[in-house]
């Protein structure tokens, strides 16, 4: 798959890159020329994206193209240098662009992912803040809020939009959701953004993480509906399940890379990002366990719960849950992924669905899009 050909014109994105190096990070902390040479010299917006793309390839920063055009493309105020006008690109460059642009992209040159650095990424049709050390979303969880979407909104599913089957306490149609590290916030603020009449409760250990997704509700205005909790779902979930009362959905993209493998990730994902947010214990199921656990006492009859998992994972949960057979939870099916790899299996399910999307948290991720293996990708869901 060509990089290029995964970018959307306002739509920045998370990616993967086939081979990255990383080196001394902890001394690049500015490129060669110095901050006086390059104030001085004269420069428009696309000399500059070409002058930094140069540097970030000598200083072996990962997908140096593309860190030049979102940063520069963020001072001059657009998504991408495509969605920038030829005069604003062909524009000489003022101090303050360039102290910006050079302020920025020194923080690239330590490896900052691009996300922290512009503070800012979009998430389907949203724009959410971002800021270290909170979870970068990725796009494949595009698909699990895709896949909560199409099953709640199905002509015959219980959860119909044009169907009201869901009541809350002020009698305003919408499910109601529960979040479980919710991160930056992009999956719940997504539900709500899409479900009008919803509430929901965002629950994450980090203090960063609840502050964060609070920021991005007021954001977009959905604050009032929305509840954040910093609780942990392992130690804290009798606690959660006394505040947050009964709830339609379920959905969390948990911590699930397995501890064995954390040495494996990215430096930038190792160096920036919350551990607590990728390691999923010795097996990857310690948040996960929890979670489903916790789902009988919260969730309504016929609640649902969505998970975005390891692909090593189906086998594991199966047997898990047929060992914890009083949860009333059971596998039901499996759900494509952006490779197109599927697991094919349908089950009926009880009193209560889970939904499992899963993938392979990359071992080499970066800051873009591009085509995973196939052997990487998988997708399933449980009922």
């Amino acid at each position: 798959m060509c990089l290029a050909s995964c970018f959307r014109a306002r739509s920045h994105r998370h990616s993967r890159s086939e081979h990255t190096t990383f080196r001394g990070a902890a001394s690049l902390t500015a490129p060669s020329r110095s901050l006086c040479q390059f104030m001085h010299e004269a420069m428009t917006g696309a000399n500059c994206v070409t002058h930094w793309q140069r540097i970030f390839e000598q200083k072996g920063i990962s997908e140096p193209q593309h860190s030049s055009e979102y940063i520069i493309s963020h001072v001059l105020g657009g998504k991408t240098v495509h969605s920038l006008a030829e005069e604003v690109l062909s524009r000489p460059l003022t101090t303050e662009q360039k102290q910006m642009i050079w302020n920025l992209c020194s923080k690239r040159l330590q490896h900052m992912p691009v996300q922290y650095v512009i503070e800012e990424w979009d998430f389907r049709d949203l724009t959410l803040k971002l800021k270290p050390p909170v979870f970068i979303p990725r796009p494949e969880t595009e698909e699990l809020v895709n896949l909560v979407l199409s099953e709640l909104t199905e002509e015959d599913a219980l959860f119909s939009v044009e169907k009201v089957h869901w009541q809350n306490s002020q009698q305003a149609a919408g499910p109601l959701f529960l979040e479980i590290g919710c991160g930056s916030g992009v999956i719940v603020l997504s539900l709500l953004h899409f479900f009008k009449q919803s509430r929901a409760v965002a629950v994450d250990k980090s203090p960063e993480a609840v502050d964060l997704t609070r920021q991005n509700a007021e954001r977009l205005c959905v604050q009032h509906r929305l509840q954040e909790l910093q609780l942990d779902v392992i130690s804290d979930s009798q606690k959660l399940a006394r505040i947050c009362g009964l709830v339609d959905v379920i959905v969390s993209n948990p911590p699930y890379v397995f501890h064995k493998d954390m040495p494996g990730l990215m430096p930038e994902t190792l160096k920036y990002e919350d551990h607590d947010a990728l390691d999923g214990g010795a097996d990857g199921l310690d948040v996960i366990k929890a979670i489903l656990q916790l789902a009988p006492t919260v969730l309504k009859d016929h609640g649902k719960v969505f998970l975005e998992v390891d692909p090593r994972h189906p086998e594991m949960m199966q047997n898990w849950l047929q060992e914890h057979a009083s949860l009333r939870l059971t596998y039901r099916a499996t759900h494509k992924d952006i490779c197109g790899k599927q697991l094919g299996h349908l089950i009926s399910y009880w009193k209560q669905a889970a939904f499992f999307f899963t993938r392979k948290f990359s071992f080499r991720e970066t800051l873009f899009l591009k085509g995973p293996s196939p052997q990487h990708k998988s997708t399933w869901a449980i009922t």
